[in-house]
């Protein structure tokens, strides 16, 4: 079957195989609904027939029966009441027509004389057919004598008046059916029961060996046969007659044909059909061998040519003298070697090389390292792998285009290979602006000493087409055995010092397995936070505000914290910056604003003010749905909007500022406060400061904590507060740690101040002591009837550097 030309002949030989097999298959299917149809016409006619036949046997049996009855002896002896003459003429009679069964009944349907005289008592099972007699002039029908089935004649005897009755019986045996069968050309069988009784076969033209099986099948339908009816191993097709339903007897026969005979004409054809379908399928193998051997003997030809090429073994190929679609393949051939044999050189040499920088390219780079780390395995030497990332590369590409960032990889390339001094050094381009270097024989500090020179050579400025570029490089550190024995932990350890270098502005760096698991470390964690926060991990500690002109409200911001149920307390720093990364800050958001929004509802309904801050990040700033979401938590807790606060940076703003002021608004809306966090660590640029609608600004403590010690700090709180004042903003100060800085901020005219000189964050119950009992409180907070301005309280998710 590995022949083409078998194929084909395989293939025709089983399209034409289907065709016949269908054929055959759809002409056996006719032949058997054809069959089957003229079964029942036979089935229906042949009932006929039997009605007829009964009828007719029964007109004959009354005939004979009443040549006794009208017989003048017989009739003397009936009157003189002769018994011994009756019963000599009953028997003679009954010889005569070969009846199974004579007897005489009275008027009364008493036996009055029986021939044989065995039977007896047998008037009461004739008493419908003596009803018929008495009034039609005859009886006759199948009836259930002793358990027989007889055929059963009655007529009266006239004198002229009926004074007896003449009763002829023909027991319904195998010649009886056989004589039927003769004439009707079906196979009959005689059943009859008696009420209470099970079925019985009375007599059957059917073989010996088919009749248990008809009479089980009769038995277990209850008196009726499906139409097809299989008797050992032949279907006949079956057609119940009921002869006698009556109250006490039922007789039913039934009429068979074998559908193998039905079927036979059929047959023959089939069979006839079948020796054609075969002739002509051996027919079409030969033909499709020899049509399949025309077409496979050059196709192997140039199969053997096209292994021949695969060697590289270029050649002449084969001469095809025909103009079909296979001398066409063979022309084909002829300019394919041409053109692969012009096209491998050409290959070989972009296979392994890059065409931009001309550098050798990733495959060939990690071909040298096997071969490197095989070598090195083999003599107990070392090897370092360097990988080098540009910085700022996107930058050059946007700013300057696509075809200055190419010039600009040609020349590190070129930089990089003047760099090199040991001829087994082996520089690539990786991809993109990614660069590596192999160094045979160097552990990891000589190849430190490598990226320093690198960086040097990198340092110096570019000038393309007339543009003058400064770049630098972030570079990563692997060597063998200490960080790998093998290329791919090799290269994925020197990516993890270079994002580390990049990470840290370090120019580069050496492979600490600490980094590494450092960022298996962090990627668990977001998995880690997510059931923190499903499972209210995180928890809310509270750093109170101090009021430096009394009002009548506390003033708090929360700050998140995560208890981790195995590595307990988890810094913010630790994970506040990574859910910013990857975006589950949102969650992180959410959760807090309700926790905060909750406690602060709880602390309204228990009669204290508590104004709470909530920080908004850059990306919460910029969700559509963010009020609609605050709104709802409002609601749901309690809570009144003026005692919230949300706190965002500037930043935010500029990411988009059309969207995040557009939020801004709608948050202001809701009655809320808003604070710009952080104030002058960012862009503090005046035109967006006016455009947002602040009721609030906080100082960073970057500027609070040496407000006392440096001038510059003093200007620069002191312009702040000036310009919040002439804006109608309230000023907040950060990082409060001495009584001078407080008291000096209380001079500027500050507004809040927080920081560890008031308290450091504490859990709500220590909160709640707090208020009742520090001195800051009870300070920042007037009794009733004095002054009461409406400042605000501060709850936000803390950033990474909020403790």
């Amino acid at each position: 079957m590995n022949s083409l030309k078998w194929r084909i002949a395989t293939c025709c030989a089983l399209l034409l195989l289907v065709v016949q097999a269908g054929g055959l298959l759809m002409f056996g299917q006719l032949g058997r609904a054809s069959a089957l149809d003229d079964v029942r016409a036979e089935l229906q006619t042949a009932d006929r027939v039997l009605s007829r036949l009964l009828e007719q046997r029964a007109s004959q049996l009354t005939q004979a029966a009443r040549v006794l009855a009208a017989d003048y002896g017989f009739r003397e002896a009936l009157t003189s009441r002769d018994n011994e003459t009756i019963v000599s003429a009953l028997g003679n009679h009954g010889q005569r027509i070969e009846a199974s069964l004579m007897m005489l009944l009275g008027l009364d349907e008493s036996v009055t004389a029986v021939y044989p005289d065995e039977a007896q008592g047998v008037a009461p099972q004739l008493h419908g057919l003596i009803e018929n007699a008495r009034n039609g002039g005859s009886g006759s029908g199948l009836v259930i004598i002793d358990g027989t089935l007889y055929q059963v004649v009655v007529v009266p005897v006239l004198a002229p008046l009926p004074v007896a009755y003449v009763v002829t019986a023909f027991i319904v045996d195998q010649p009886f059916v056989q004589d039927l069968k003769r004439v009707s050309g079906l196979d009959l069988s005689f059943l009859s029961r008696t009420d209470g009784g099970e079925w019985m076969l009375a007599a059957s033209s059917l073989a010996d060996t088919l009749q248990p099986g008809l009479l089980a099948a009769f038995r277990s339908h209850r008196g009726a046969l499906p139409e097809m009816l299989p008797l050992d191993g032949t279907d006949y097709a079956s057609r119940p007659k009921i002869i006698e339903a009556g109250t006490q007897q039922h007789i039913t026969v039934v009429l068979q044909l074998s559908l193998d005979r039905a079927l036979e004409p059929w047959q023959r054809l089939y069979d006839n059909w079948l020796q054609l379908s075969l002739a002509g399928m051996l027919f079409a193998l030969v033909a499709s061998a020899l049509l399949g051997r025309s077409i496979a003997s050059p196709v192997a030809r140039l199969a053997q040519f096209a292994r021949r090429v695969g060697k590289g073994e270029y050649g002449v190929p084969p001469v095809m003298d025909r103009r079909d679609e296979i001398g066409q393949l063979a022309d084909a051939f002829s300019h394919m070697t041409e053109a692969i044999s012009t096209r491998e050189a050409r290959i070989s040499e972009l296979a392994y090389r890059d065409t931009l920088t001309g550098l050798p390219n990733r495959a060939y780079f990690v071909e040298r390292l096997t071969d490197g780390v095989r070598d090195a395995k083999v003599r107990a030497g070392a090897l370092a792998v360097l990988t080098l990332d540009m910085d700022r590369f996107k930058m050059v590409n946007d700013a300057l285009g696509h075809g200055l960032g190419d010039l600009l990889l040609v020349e590190v390339g070129k930089r990089l290979r003047d760099t090199l001094r040991d001829v087994r050094d082996q520089v690539a381009r990786l991809g993109g602006d990614e660069f590596a270097v192999l160094l045979p024989g160097a552990d990891a500090q000589k190849a430190y000493g490598v990226a320093m020179r690198i960086a040097e050579a990198l340092d110096q400025p570019m000038s393309l087409e007339g543009q003058m570029v400064d770049v630098s490089a972030s570079m990563g550190i692997s060597s063998f055995p200490e960080h790998g024995d093998d290329v791919q932990a090799l290269l994925r350890h020197a990516d993890v010092a270079m994002y580390q270098a990049k990470r840290q502005n370090s120019g580069a760096a050496i492979y600490d397995p600490r980094h590494h698991e450092r960022n298996v470390e962090r990627l668990s964690l977001l998995t880690e936070l997510r059931a923190a926060v499903e499972h209210d991990e995180l928890v809310l500690y509270y750093q109170p505000k101090v009021a430096l002109v009394p009002g009548r409200q506390h003033h708090v911001e929360a700050l998140v914290r995560w208890i981790h149920p195995t590595r307990g307390f988890i810094p913010p720093f630790d994970f506040i910056p990574f859910a910013e990364q990857t975006g589950y800050i949102k969650a992180i958001t959410l959760w807090v604003m309700n926790a905060a929004i909750r406690q602060c509802g709880l602390w309204l309904r228990a009669g204290i003010e508590v104004n709470v801050s909530v920080n908004i990040s850059a990306r919460d700033l910029l969700n559509p749905d963010l009020p609609t979401s605050f709104i709802g938590m409002l609601e749901r807790h309690g809570c009144e909007s003026r005692l919230i606060t949300l706190e965002i940076t500037e930043s935010a703003v500029l990411d988009d500022p059309l969207r995040a002021l557009a939020n801004l608004q709608a948050l202001r809306d809701t009655g809320c406060l808003l604070s710009i966090d952080d104030y002058g660590t960012g862009y503090s640029s005046l035109s967006y400061l006016k455009q947002m609608p602040v009721s609030e600004m906080k100082i960073d403590r970057s500027f609070v904590m040496n407000l006392v010690e440096n001038p510059n700090d003093e200007i620069i709180v002191r312009s702040t507060i000036e310009l919040a004042h002439n804006m109608g903003l309230k000023v907040t100060a950060e990082g409060v740690e001495t009584e001078a800085v407080l008291e000096r901020l209380r001079e500027l005219g500050c507004d809040l101040a927080q920081g560890y000189l008031i308290s450091k964050p504490i859990p709500v119950e220590a909160l709640e002591k707090w208020f009742r009992e520090s001195h800051w409180a009870l300070t920042s907070v007037a009794k009733p009837g004095t002054c009461a301005d409406n400042d605000e309280v501060v709850a936000q998710p803390e950033h990474a550097d909020a403790l």
